[in-house]
């Protein structure tokens, strides 16, 4: 069958696709095929960004001549719009914190100037991506970075805590310190749950650790009627390991709970820990004074309104 055929000898009527090139000129339909195939490849590499969420942590950064940025809330809105921008392309993003301090060890390590961009990009995909990070879903950065902070601050608790568990083995017995410490605090924070009885509660628990800063754990958990109980798995293990390091280290420390019903006062309980892993009741008035000063600080807290403190429970062995 003939065909009819335009001057450059190709059949008439028929055109081949082209896409213009940023000179003006087409490019060739295999060329196109593979930039649209990178870019939709694009979409499968997660990206990781490290935000300095404090005011301390910019001004540290501010030293580096390429450092781009001279106001903290300048440089957040920039952050929080290029996380809509890579959620708008489909990447899956999670935030992490830069830490000034750990860069600048990283960068003395690693033989890196810190006064580069290059040593800032490799420090997030090699130090900040491999600690806690959250993934962005959306929400403004003023909800996300406490929730980061928080994670990264109970992990630190957490590694902290682990340490403290490493003593070894006893000399007069040979067990394991640690994970006998460990086992001690996870059957009294069992029957911390089992004495107070269905609700929602709240627990805290402080141990003293080097510095004026005591290791606190944080614990919420919901006990039903029917006897089940739900908790983070996450938060159990932090909150069970902090008090294993005050057993195990022998430190004195303690456990406050707050338990919440509906139609109910609130009510207020503690313990203080001591002989050797046992979690003494706390007096009324003992109560009060624990839950009405900031662990961290040591200064007075006003009580709550519409809160009933009351003695601890005992916690039969």
């Amino acid at each position: 069958m003939a065909h009819s055929r335009d001057g450059r000898g190709r059949p008439a009527g028929r055109k081949r696709p082209h896409t213009k090139q940023r000179d003006g000129r087409k490019r060739p339909p295999a060329q196109r095929r593979k930039l649209s195939a990178r870019r939709l490849l694009r979409r499968e590499v997660p990206s990781t960004l490290a935000v300095l969420a404090g005011a301390d942590d910019f001004a540290a950064m501010q030293g580096y001549t390429s450092f781009p940025f001279d106001d903290h809330a300048t440089y957040m809105r920039q952050v929080e719009g290029l996380l809509r921008d890579l959620t708008a392309r489909g990447t899956h993003t999670s935030v992490a914190l830069f830490d000034p301090v750990a860069y600048a060890e990283f960068c003395t390590e690693s033989h890196l100037d810190p006064d580069a961009p290059a040593s800032r990009t490799r420090y997030t995909a090699e130090v900040a991506a491999a600690g806690t990070k959250v993934t962005y879903e959306g929400e403004p950065l003023a909800r996300l970075l406490p929730r980061l902070v928080a994670e990264a601050e109970q992990q630190a608790t957490w590694e902290y805590a682990s340490a403290l568990l490493t003593r070894g083995d006893c000399d007069s017995c040979g067990e394991d310190i640690g994970r006998a410490a460990f086992a001690r605090a996870t059957a009294l924070l069992r029957r911390i749950i089992q004495a107070v009885g269905p609700g929602t509660h709240h627990l805290v628990c402080s141990i003293p650790a080097e510095g004026r800063t005591p290791l606190v754990a944080v614990l919420h958990t919901e006990s039903r009627d029917d006897g089940l109980l739900h908790l983070g798995e996450a938060a159990a293990l932090v909150f069970c390991t902090v008090l294993a390091a005050g057993i195990a280290t022998e430190r004195p420390g303690g456990v406050v709970l707050r338990s919440m019903r509906p139609d109910h006062r609130d009510t207020v309980r503690g313990w203080n820990l001591k002989d050797g892993g046992r979690l003494h009741p706390l007096t009324e008035a003992e109560v009060f004074a624990a839950y009405c000063t900031d662990a961290r600080t040591g200064e007075p807290v006003p009580p709550e309104p519409d809160v009933d403190y009351r003695a601890g429970l005992p916690l039969e062995d």
